[in-house]
């Protein structure tokens, strides 16, 4: 891919459609690389399921436990995003290696820390309560899957290093390609195949993990070896852990990994709860939360480019261009919106068709599905300004926000309105929904405001900018 799409000329500002056309060209392969992610859970969701309900229920309970952690470590390497982009802008992609080179060590030890994490988890799962036969399948397959954990951040880095350098179709081409390998693996291990013994819902961990180790050698045999990527001088040389810099990416990293931690865990603490209230009530979530999922990963997705776009702007001095990238997504977001929520008023008894018959889930989720169809303009338009906002370096703030929304007001007023506290009418499932509608309207509101704030202040700006490019350099001089 060539990078018109991230270094065209910031010598004016951009009209809305020549950056809306550099945020599609940026942004549609980290749509379909988001979408391929996905597809591999789906399809070890779906195959488990045809084996055995009760490994369905072990692979979906490890997936509830690993993938939140998982976000939390690799929210952590997100930093590179900014940080590369904005050295890109500044015309110092030769320094992007040594920024590279720590980021790997952080993904080794916070690979280690997480596969501690999936082998010991187990006497967690039984404090929940959950059933004993589905306990032991999640846990076999956390233990297989940890076995994938170390390729899978180091992918990762690689990754978000090759999307801010503005090429995201190589990543996009490896998350494809790994599908067909994907299935193929886990007929051959849930189904003991080749010789190979039964292994059910196990099954699935092995071959995720052996398909994670696949997308890294992918990556280094036909990703780093382009040009592009050689400009980083990423093996210029070999460098052992530099507290200084790990501490700079951390700095922006830790709390992008929180946010994505903060919202991933309310949502399966919310599934929990509601899981106590019935069945028809925690399948009509599943079937609205994987909707939602869904029309979430385009403003996501737009929002990363949004990021990265205005990463390189600032980096190049342009902070009139970053400011016009992160209106220009927010545009787009709310008219994605308006779009998604006709479809999801209109459309939504033939998309819960696409799941379940059955009449009694079909009655909650349809009711459920005016919830998040209200839900996607606030959702979406915090997905792209959280994006657009760590293209400035500003993580800790939108943390803040993303803490309060989640935890001091989604799940309280959602919980108290599920229960029926405080003389309120219990309302069940519907009463998260709400709590979650009113905190994300919280955290929506607060981006703006922040954004508004963060992209007119040029000292401030220029501070973030500067200082981890001082402290780079800094670094380098000493090295050398």
């Amino acid at each position: 891919m060539n990078e018109t799409s991230l270094h065209q000329s910031t010598s004016t500002v951009p009209t809305f459609r020549q950056e809306l056309g550099a945020l599609y060209r940026l942004g549609w392969p980290i749509v379909l690389t988001q979408l391929f992610i996905m597809g591999t859970g789906f399809i070890d969701t779906v195959m488990a399921g045809q084996y055995d309900p009760a490994h369905l229920a072990g692979v979906s309970v490890g997936g509830n436990v690993f993938w939140p952690t998982f976000m939390l470590m690799s929210g952590m390497l997100m930093a590179l995003s900014p940080i590369v982009s904005q050295l890109t802008g500044a015309r110092k992609t030769q320094d992007v290696g040594a920024q590279l080179r720590q980021a790997l060590w952080i993904a080794f030890f916070n690979s280690c820390a997480l596969m501690l994490i999936a082998v010991n988890v187990g006497s967690l799962l039984d404090s929940f309560g959950v059933a004993p036969a589905a306990v032991e399948i999640a846990r076999g397959y956390l233990q297989a899957l940890s076995w994938g954990v170390p390729p899978l951040l180091f992918y990762v880095t690689l990754r978000y290093t090759s999307e801010a350098l503005g090429h995201p179709r190589p990543p996009m081409f490896i998350a494809a390609s790994i599908l067909p390998l994907n299935a193929f693996l886990n007929w051959v291990f849930i189904y003991g195949k080749f010789g190979f013994p039964e292994m059910g819902g196990v099954g699935c961990g092995y071959a995720t993990a052996i398909v994670l180790w696949t997308e890294l050698v992918f990556m280094l045999l036909f990703v780093v070896r382009l040009p592009f990527f050689r400009a980083t001088q990423l093996f210029a040389k070999f460098e052992w852990p530099d507290v200084q810099r790990i501490l700079q990416i951390l700095k922006v990293g830790i709390p992008i990994g929180l946010t994505v931690f903060l919202e991933m865990a309310v949502f399966s603490v919310v599934a929990i709860l509601i899981a106590k209230i019935g069945i028809n009530q925690i399948a009509a979530h599943s079937i609205a939360g994987n909707l939602n999922w869904l029309t979430y990963v385009i403003p996501m997705s737009i929002g990363t480019a949004a990021g990265i776009r205005v990463g390189f702007h600032i980096g190049a001095g342009d902070f009139a261009a970053a400011r016009k990238t992160a209106y220009t997504a927010l545009q787009f977001a709310l008219a994605y919106a308006l779009v998604v929520m006709v479809i999801l008023i209109f459309a939504r008894y033939h998309l819960i068709s696409l799941y379940t018959s059955d009449l009694g889930v079909t009655a909650v989720a349809a009711n459920l599905l005016l919830f998040v169809a209200v839900y996607q303009i606030v959702d979406d338009t915090q997905a792209v300004m959280i994006g657009s906002l760590r293209g400035y370096k500003d993580t800790q703030v939108p943390m803040i926000f993303s803490l309060i929304g989640y935890w001091a007001l989604a799940l309280p007023f959602g919980h108290a309105y599920a229960m029926g506290w405080f003389g309120l009418e219990p309302v069940g499932v519907y009463g998260y929904w709400l709590g979650l509608t009113v905190g994300l309207t919280f955290v929506a509101i607060s981006m703006v405001f922040r954004l508004r704030m963060v992209s007119s202040n040029k000292a401030r700006i220029t501070s973030l900018r500067d200082a981890s490019l001082a402290a780079q350099e800094a670094t380098l001089s000493e090295v050398s």
